[in-house]
């Protein structure tokens, strides 16, 4: 039997206790894995230092670093996160539908667990804690993939879970961390029929491609957001500048950060200095069409379909002057990843065509993509954006980690 085929029958075997343990189990399970994060604070920086070094040894942007460090704020916020699920309703035996057939059969549509989860993600060891956390009280048992690079954070931060849930009486292996960083076996996962329920990759572009190519389990994607901000005609230009520098800077390596800003062209004369000073002061590299870089001078370098569709995750951004709001909506068609995409403009009409006509998780009007997050939704913590349209699609919390079972009564009824 394989690494990860052990990983398999363990995780199954362990499915049936938490898939029926009570609201209060999970619960307890969490407030034990939230004590333990803020008590093992020092080793969970020790091991995270670690990879840091080595990320700073492998030439690792500063942008990608800030991704992978953990310091106690951080440490805190995962923390926080993790109880801030347990005040969140289970949505485990929520009765959805339910109706009486002619016949007097009664038939209950009820939510329950997925099963077994695999999720495959970089960078982001704060991922190994939403997604347990999440999963452990949505009932379902997880198997954490992460990246080389964070290996020895993720190592640490899932021994300290496993031993918080079965202190608390369920079993280590509701949570387990692959420990094997190649590529074989992170393709073996991605095969793993009959063990894992369905995969979750998050993580850039490649990542999210790579799984959806090579997996044979369900795949729900989720990630890649190659985001805009298109500031109208009617915009209130101070407004756009906040909205747009946000969205860019506030933290440029995650996936609701914008990577390209698309402007009208009755107002890119005035808006497009007051944003470039503004990106001065965080260094930002802007790529331009030949209309910004006539308004913002030659020393912008040129804006191909390459810049255009690519995901920087840093502090580089595309720009592009539009004759009219169907451009906008032409050019995000285009290039969108479906992720989150805003409009910045005074217009109701505009405000309502562009919510209307652009195909995303999440479109924003006067305010950042920034908020696509599962907190900010009050969802809790999240397992990451789904960016397509089945089964689950946005931020994905609690319910989305659920499915159905209907529950059928009869008296006898033959067919």
């Amino acid at each position: 039997m394989s690494y990860t085929e052990e990983l398999g029958k363990r995780a199954k075997a362990a499915e049936a206790a938490i898939s029926t343990a009570s609201s209060g189990v999970k619960d307890a399970a969490l407030s034990a894995i939230a004590k333990a994060l803020r008590e093992n604070r020092e080793l969970i920086i020790a091991e995270n230092a670690k990879d840091i070094a080595a990320a700073k040894e492998n030439g690792m942007t500063e942008a990608k670093q800030d991704r992978l460090r953990l310091d106690e704020g951080r440490i805190e916020g995962m923390a926080k996160g993790v109880e801030e699920l347990i005040a969140m309703t289970d949505p485990v035996g929520k009765v959805v539908d339910g109706f009486t057939r002619p016949n007097g059969l009664r038939i209950i549509k009820t939510r329950v667990p997925l099963g077994v989860i695999g999720i495959i993600f970089e960078s982001r060891p704060n991922v190994t804690v939403d997604a347990a956390a999440l999963c452990l009280k949505a009932g379902n048992v997880v198997i954490l993939k992460g990246g080389k690079e964070a290996i020895n954070s993720n190592k640490c931060l899932g021994g300290i879970m496993r031993a918080a849930v079965e202190q608390e009486g369920l079993p280590a292996d509701v949570i387990q961390v692959v420990e094997d960083t190649s590529r074989e076996t992170t393709t073996e996962l991605m095969r793993l029929n009959g063990y894992v329920d369905v995969l979750i990759p998050r993580g850039g572009a490649n990542l999210i491609q790579a799984v959806v190519k090579n997996a044979t389990v369900p795949v729900i994607e989720t990630g890649a957001g190659n985001c805009h901000v298109y500031v109208d005609s009617t915009a209130d230009l101070d407004m756009a500048v906040e909205i747009t520098d946000n969205a860019k800077t506030q933290r440029p390596s995650v996936c609701n950060a914008i990577e390209s800003l698309l402007v009208h062209k009755d107002v890119a004369d005035k808006f497009l200095p007051m944003i470039a000073e503004r990106f001065r002061s965080h260094d930002v590299k802007i790529y331009g069409c030949d209309r910004t870089r006539a308004i913002l001078g030659s020393d912008i370098e040129p804006a191909t379909e390459t810049e255009y569709a690519t995901e920087f995750n840093d502090f580089i951004i595309a720009v592009k002057v539009v004759d009219t709001i169907d451009e906008a909506i032409a050019h995000i068609r285009k290039y969108s990843t479906r992720h989150s995409e805003c409009i910045v403009t005074s217009s109701l009409a505009s405000a309502d065509k562009f919510q209307k006509e652009v195909d995303a998780a999440a479109v924003y009007v006067n305010a950042s993509t920034r908020f696509t997050d599962g907190g900010e939704f009050g969802f809790g913590a999240e397992i990451g954006i789904s960016t397509q349209k089945l089964h689950a699609r946005g931020p994905m919390g609690l319910t989305e980690l659920t499915t159905f079972k209907y529950l059928i009564n009869g008296c006898g009824q033959i067919r």
